[in-house]
């Protein structure tokens, strides 16, 4: 891994068992007590069996929960800004050293877990870390899905006998699915010693496109990074973005520059935590520059538009080494014919093409495709598809 980022914390995790221990696992997970993963659990375990949660090698234990939820850290003093817990209820709860089976929720099982703690789980107090100061109203889909998790936590290291547990579903994309060493191999192989990284949960619009191309003219290479794990009803499915994101990159990308891959995370709508924690992510895959827009994993009105940049000032940079890039809202701009922003080019009243996401939706649902200002016709006519077949 020489001359790549150092993963967090030192060292890439990897928990996935193989070969004779595998068969062993499997083989004694068959008198174990078995847990049932909510899907989001199920995309930790594989998160955290790939080393995508370095340093994480299982599920956190009290002082850690405590440690993120009061001060994003973790005991051993890194940084870290959400919870990754194994919650059930309390008359469901193992004894404290004990071995559990994991099973994923289409009933394969994923790994098996020694259980080194059992404690409460402080699901008011992890509920409140998606508002920073604002009124919990009951409605954040983040928040809600804590309040709606079991009241014990178990903290221990799992051993991850499948990582993907579903290989023929429509959202595997195995091609695309590559490990934090993967990533980093290929890295290597291209001769980038600088990466920049985008997420994303939606299709990739024309602000999105400027800020990757802006990405790109200070990187050796830009990693597109979706992802592909449990998000919230009504998000567009990630095998019809996928096929957006191939098109636009085959079509509008340098292929020598541009490389795709998904990450098999769950969302969790925390907003500027949630930033760094996509941050550190992208870390472990080799990233070194990380894009952060305009309301990063948002949801709703919850968060102030440059909340999740702002946020990246507070942290120990040492620590954290990824480099953000901060960029503001983009549009098209009419006068200038191009994609700009509010430090590029100034505001000139109606001359900026913005469209609500309630909007694109009605006129995809017509068959309209937005302008071609707003999105590629391309991307446009595989999201009608999908829009008006759904």
């Amino acid at each position: 891994m020489a001359g790549l980022i150092e993963p967090h914390g030192g060292k890439l995790v990897n928990r996935i068992a193989t070969g004779n221990a595998r068969d062993a696992l499997i083989k004694e997970a068959e008198s174990l007590p078995r847990i049932d993963l909510s899907t989001k659990q199920s995309c930790d375990v594989e998160m955290i069996g790939i080393g995508a949660f370095s340093p994480l090698i299982g599920f956190m234990g009290k002082a850690d929960f405590d440690g993120v939820v009061s001060g994003m850290k973790l005991a051993d003093g890194n940084i870290w800004p959400l919870p990754i817990t194994l919650s059930v209820d309390k008359a469901n709860a193992p004894a404290a050293s004990s071995r559990v089976a994991l099973f994923a929720p289409n009933g394969t099982l994923q790994a098996v877990m020694t259980v080194n703690e059992v404690y409460p789980h402080d699901r008011d107090a992890e509920a409140k870390i998606f508002f920073g100061g604002a009124e919990d109203d009951g409605k954040h889909p983040g928040a809600e899905a804590v309040k709606a998790e079991g009241d014990t936590c178990l903290g221990g290291p799992i051993e991850v006998v499948n990582v993907c547990v579903d290989p023929e579903g429509p959202e595997a994309f195995l091609d695309f699915r590559l490990t934090p060493s993967q990533t980093r191999a290929e890295f290597e192989k291209r001769g980038w010693k600088t990466v920049s990284a985008f997420q994303t949960r939606n299709p990739i619009h024309r602000a999105h496109e400027y800020l990757c191309k802006c990405a790109q003219e200070i990187t050796d290479g830009l990693l597109i990074h979706p992802l592909v794990g449990e998000t919230k009803p009504g998000d567009i499915p990630a095998d019809v973005r996928m096929n957006c994101y191939q098109k636009l990159i085959t079509e509008y990308f340098v292929p020598a520059t541009t490389m795709l891959s998904v990450m098999p995370a769950a969302m969790r709508y925390a907003g500027p935590r949630e930033a760094i924690l996509h941050s550190l992510i992208r870390k472990n895959y080799g990233v070194t520059h990380f894009i952060v827009g305009r309301d990063h994993a948002g949801v709703g009105s919850y968060y102030g538009t440059y909340d999740a940049q702002d946020i990246f000032n507070e942290l120990d940079h040492d620590n954290l080494k990824i480099r953000p890039l901060k960029f503001e809202h983009a549009a098209f701009s009419k006068k200038a014919q191009g994609m700009v922003s509010g430090k590029t080019f100034p505001k000139i009243e109606g001359d900026q093409i913005f469209l609500s996401g309630t909007k694109v939706r009605e006129m995809l649902g017509r068959g309209e495709r937005p302008p071609g200002e707003f999105t590629r016709p391309e991307v446009a006519d595989i999201l009608i598809e999908w829009a008006t077949n759904a």
